[in-house]
């Protein structure tokens, strides 16, 4: 008997999938394949090999249709099978011209975009597909929300539809640039990641829009990311902290580095481990020299999903310093796995965190507040014993993509026109 979770067909498009530092969403695709839905996948960029680093990665790379590196002959076949309804052609193309920034970049940024929005149309025509979703409000929902608007200036049958999911913190830096009132306008429905992050679109969209805006959470799936299942290594002394995400300045990690500093110097054996790659790299690695952190803070890089539990395994305490996130799933990953968590207040944290319960919350860009909630960890295994055990009954009984899955899998069934009084 069909449901309404597998009635569903929908192509996620992202900028570039499968990615490292994106692994939510193949745990959401996945997830939603788990609830009956019909999935296919779409991404700008063909992910390279440093994108898929573990197996269910390369297995996603392999099932997505990849638009760049860009192939002539599929160019011109989308453009010329798209311009033989030349009214709906025209007019989305006029459309995107007058959308974009204004001057000749600008123009020329949606020129590129609506070329592979063709490309996306045809794609979906040939896989029966009418329902496009994003994960950020990047170059991906401009192509996707030009291949709906193409679809249904040319259609004869149902109406295409597109969505997407609101994360932060970039599209709330410049809400113009990203276009967030007009997308969250035209979108059939919002998944936002936390109540912050609805309460931001709600801002921006008229009052009659707001209950196509949900909460659905990203996750993780707390089977996988559980401590009894990876072995501890053995123990050693010392104070172990860890570091998962880019390596980018909003990050905080700077400010983690001044803390380790604090922490020797106040008697903690303490020694830190930063797992990602990104432009800040170079800066935070001359910053170990200057603070004489050499042999007690180290570079992993960029770690696959198939490894990164050997290092929550091996971790004391897991500090995420940031001064801008949406809710990060690298938190949850740490909390699944009991280990404590420090991490900062700002936008949806405080909806993953309970300060003092399922992790330490300190001011954003205080080494003194953060060298001291590690301090009060390193020396106590008691709390972090109890702030492991609770972070991860937060994760378990809140965080689980699988039940995301099933919500998600319900939001889009009811998005569809007609489904439930929408238009």
């Amino acid at each position: 008997m069909e449901t309404a979770e597998t009635s569903v067909r929908v192509a996620y498009v992202v900028g570039r999938y499968p990615a490292v530092s994106h692994a939510f969403v193949t745990r959401e695709v996945q997830a939603l394949r788990a609830a009956g839905a019909t999935v296919e996948t779409i991404s700008i960029h063909r992910a390279g090999d440093a994108d898929a680093l573990s197996q269910a990665d390369r297995a996603e790379r392999e099932r997505t249709y990849a638009l760049l590196p860009a192939r002539y002959g599929e160019i011109v076949r989308a453009q010329l099978r798209a311009i033989a309804s030349p009214r709906a052609y025209f007019s989305t193309l006029l459309g995107a011209l007058r959308s974009g920034p204004p001057g000749v970049r600008g123009r020329v940024w949606q020129l590129f975009y609506f070329v592979e929005a063709m490309m996306i149309w045809r794609h979906c025509q040939r896989r029966k597909v009418r329902h496009l979703h994003v994960h950020h409000l990047n170059q991906a929902s401009d192509a996707a929300m030009l291949a709906v608007e193409y679809a249904n200036a040319r259609r004869s049958g149902p109406a295409w539809i597109w969505s997407f999911t609101m994360h932060g913190p970039n599209e709330l830096y410049d809400v113009s640039h990203f276009r967030l009132a007009a997308k969250a306008g035209s979108a059939a429905a919002v998944a936002c990641i936390s109540d912050f992050a609805r309460s931001q679109v709600m801002a921006f969209a008229p009052e009659e829009r707001w209950p196509r805006f949900e909460v659905v959470h990203c996750g993780l799936d707390p089977t996988e990311f559980d401590p009894a299942r990876v072995p501890r290594p053995e123990p050693r002394d010392g104070f172990r902290i860890l570091y998962v995400g880019r390596l980018v300045p909003f990050k905080g990690q700077a400010i983690l580095l001044e803390a380790l500093a604090a922490l020797r110097a106040n008697g903690v054996d303490a020694s830190l481990t930063l797992i990602g790659e990104g432009p800040s790299r170079s800066k935070l690695e001359s910053q170990v020299r200057r603070l004489g952190l050499d042999g007690h803070a180290s570079f992993a890089g960029a770690v696959g999903q198939d490894e990164i539990r050997s290092h929550y395994a091996a971790a004391d305490a897991f500090c995420l310093p940031s001064f801008a996130e949406g809710v990060p799933v690298v938190l949850m990953e740490a909390m699944a796995m009991r280990v404590p968590v420090v991490t900062s207040p700002v936008m949806g944290i405080g909806e993953l965190v309970d300060d003092g319960d399922s992790g330490l919350l300190v001011p954003p860009g205080r080494v003194d507040e953060l060298t001291a909630a590690l301090e009060r960890l390193a020396r106590s295994p008691e709390l972090r014993a109890r702030l492991g055990e609770r972070g991860r009954e937060k994760v378990v009984a809140e965080f689980d993509v699988r039940e995301s899955g099933r919500r998600l899998a319900r939001m889009f069934a009811a998005a569809v026109p007609g489904s439930d009084g929408r238009p």
